[in-house]
């Protein structure tokens, strides 16, 4: 049997499944506005991207309080979930810390 390429349009859609393809970039972009319109609050930075299948999850950090001095702000990082044509499917909050606290990070398994 032969192989062939799904053909995609100009505007990202594959012509054979007529589904959009959505890139991490794009994902990048539209993610923390979104949070912020669930949460009514500042999305601070995207702190991880991956796709699990068809779903994309993100993790952002959200300013929750605002302290003086900043390091004593309150940030929360929720993860949310986005199908592969950005409609959103859920999110959760994931982990609280103060602005000044160091973060350690995962480490991946060899």
């Amino acid at each position: 049997m032969k192989k062939t390429e799904a053909s995609t349009s100009h505007d990202g859609v594959d012509m054979t499944t007529n589904k959009k393809h959505v890139d991490i970039k794009e994902i990048c972009q539209k993610a923390p506005a979104l949070l912020e319109s669930i949460l009514n609050k500042k999305a601070e930075s995207i702190t991880s991207v991956a796709k699990d299948g068809e779903i994309w999850k993100v993790q952002i950090e959200v300013l929750e309080r605002k302290a003086v001095p900043d390091t004593q702000d309150i940030l929360n990082t929720y993860e949310l979930k986005l199908s592969a044509d950005m409609e959103f499917t859920g999110y959760r909050r994931v982990g609280m810390r103060h602005r000044g606290d160091m973060i350690v990070g995962e480490e991946e398994e060899a």
